[in-house]
């Protein structure tokens, strides 16, 4: 079969990629209005916790992993006046508060400690001992305190028909969200948001890089980050504004990356890694694109689409066989560090064979 022309190419778009868009727009819509709904009575009951807007398809709350796996963001409230911590100290307690006699190991770099004296106001709940040990906030007790009210909250507001809480090996908290066409998985993750400032580990933009361009940069680093609530000890460092910025104004030079990015996840969905729980998600895909936005940063290098796609598959290829994906902000965190080695073996073996010969599959 001959490599895909520009024919086939609008062909998959209409066939394949503009049904993804309306099924998991309405998936989105769907899922966000439980889910804010589900929130709104958690904060009701417990002031700590925030519920999620309701903002379209664009919040930035919401992140589609897979389109029947969601991550959804729960704002922390009552923590506000971040600053970096100054004196790093060693800690010997359990996430029960038992005594250790050696020390919990220290975060990797996409991790933190929070302690909550790192913020200059904060709610006296914060201080109890069903979150904090020791003055740090510890996300697994947060975790505890929230499955407990995501629990409570599914039966005060009649969802038991809609949401039900599964199992989980760790303290992470997942939800089933039935929808009228599917089933959907969703991690709700607790969120300290701090729009105020920037981590000094994210040494951001790297040296003098002509994409994204220095209002972009200033506009996205005046954003601020992120902490969830994703492991027992430490905090993951999350960049969402600054993603969904950067994903915002791809093309307003006429080019055609969000195309590729479009038909690349459409094409991992369908083909490379398709199934609920890819090894490669929306997220590794979209880090690949900035990358690559970043080393092709001209207006002409995103004119043809074929040579533009075919060098984010590359791209990608190399990064999945070397089971090797930077952080786009964090530059010594690798995405794919705990990913399934065989499983991205496979992938890699799959994006071999399309590269040696480009054709969609329209199926």
């Amino acid at each position: 079969m001959k490599p895909f022309t520009d024919e086939d190419v609008e062909i998959y778009i209409q066939s394949k990629v503009e049904r993804r868009h309306y099924l998991v727009s309405k998936a989105v819509e769907e899922v966000q209005k439980i889910i804010q709904q589900l929130t709104a009575e958690i904060s009701y009951k417990a002031v700590r916790f925030q519920a999620i807007s309701n903002s379209g398809i664009h919040n930035e709350n919401i992140k589609v992993l897979a389109p029947s796996h969601f991550l959804i963001t729960v704002p922390l409230r009552g923590l506000t006046g971040y600053r970096e911590a100054q004196v790093r100290h060693w800690r010997y307690y359990t996430v029960n508060g038992a005594k250790l006699l050696s020390s919990v190991r220290d975060p990797e770099e996409l991790h933190q400690w929070l302690e909550v004296e790192q913020f200059s106001k904060s709610l006296q709940q914060w201080h109890e001992e069903d979150v904090n040990i020791e003055g740090d906030l510890v996300p697994a007790k947060v975790l505890v305190v929230f499955r407990e009210l995501v629990e409570k909250s599914i039966v005060s507001c009649n969802l038991s028909s809609k949401v039900a809480v599964l199992e989980s090996f760790s303290s992470v908290v997942r939800v089933a969200v039935e929808t009228s066409e599917s089933q959907v998985e969703v991690e709700l993750v607790p969120a300290v948001e701090i729009p105020t400032c920037w981590p000094e580990k994210a040494r951001w933009p790297r040296c003098l890089k002509r994409w994204p361009s220095q209002e972009k940069v200033q506009c996205i680093k005046s954003l601020g980050f992120d902490l969830l609530a994703r492991s027992n000890y430490h905090w993951q460092l999350c960049f969402s504004r600054a993603e969904h910025i950067l994903m915002e104004g791809l093309d307003e030079d006429g080019g055609c990356r969000m195309k590729c990015f479009r038909v690349m996840r459409q094409m991992k969905e369908d083909v490379w890694c398709a199934g609920n729980k890819p090894v490669i998600t929306a997220y590794h895909l979209q880090t690949v694109l900035f990358w690559t936005c970043e080393k092709y940063p001209r207006t002409k290098d995103w004119r043809c689409f074929p040579e533009a796609f075919l060098r984010l598959v590359q791209k990608l290829h190399k990064c999945v066989s070397q089971h090797f994906l930077k952080h786009y902000f964090l530059k010594n965190t690798n995405l794919l560090k705990y990913a399934n080695t065989s499983d991205l073996d496979m992938v890699a073996s799959k994006l071999a064979v399309f590269l040696e010969k480009p054709v969609f599959c329209l199926d």
